[in-house]
């Protein structure tokens, strides 16, 4: 179980420069899912002209799931110069893994709710970090892709491309590298990193945070 917030506003409106493909996923909404400020930040970025397209799904973690909906909205895809989502970070993530040259951003930021956490199996982790650096990072969570959850970069343990410490493991740093030469921004690693906030993922009030 988690709770999803929804990450600053006018940090969000900032994100979107050109038209923006927005994603809803309402799988995990019957726990706590901002809907109403997301639909308020859609209706902001619609008035703007700045809204290629809409899908809302059930759980977009599902590879199988989602990439049939993605298939129905490939012509306004193409059209958008990023994909925003409105989910938890493993649907951010799947997104990501299949919209390789698309800049795909998290909407929201995830905390975790005490309880059993389920064992769904699925290709991509979300820490619950509440502090969500995918926007910085091409999609790829630091926190679940690197075995020491590094979020300023990779520790220079890595060889041949893979972990010092899980050897069947590739470098998440490194693939974060390559995503983001994919998507020409590469400037993105030259940014100041802000300090982890860890008290970001327990119950305590959630300080600003713009990535």
């Amino acid at each position: 179980m988690l709770i999803t917030k929804l990450k600053d506003k006018q940090s969000l409106l900032s994100l979107v420069s050109g038209k923006a493909f927005l994603i809803h996923c309402h799988g995990c909404m019957e726990l706590s899912f901002p809907l109403e400020e997301a639909a308020a930040v859609q209706k902001e970025l619609s008035g703007a002209g700045k809204v290629a397209g809409v899908m809302t799904a059930d759980y977009i973690c599902n590879p199988e799931n989602l990439r049939l909906r993605l298939r129905a909205h490939m012509d306004e895809i193409s059209q958008a110069d990023m994909v925003l989502v409105f989910s938890c970070g493993v649907g951010v993530q799947t997104v990501a893994s299949m919209l390789e040259e698309m800049k795909v951003c998290a909407a929201c930021d995830t905390y975790p709710l005490p309880g059993f956490q389920g064992l769904t199996p699925l290709e991509h982790d979300c820490g619950q970090c509440g502090e969500c650096y995918l926007n910085l990072t091409g999609g790829i969570c630091p926190i679940t892709a690197c075995s020491k959850s590094l979020v300023n970069g990779q520790c220079g343990g890595a060889k041949n491309g893979m972990c010092e410490v899980d050897p069947t493991m590739e470098c998440g740093w490194e693939r974060i590298q390559r995503r983001l030469a994919a998507l020409g921004r590469l400037d993105l690693l030259k940014s100041p990193t802000q300090i982890r906030n860890f008290a970001a993922g327990g119950e305590g009030t959630k300080e600003t945070t713009t990535v």
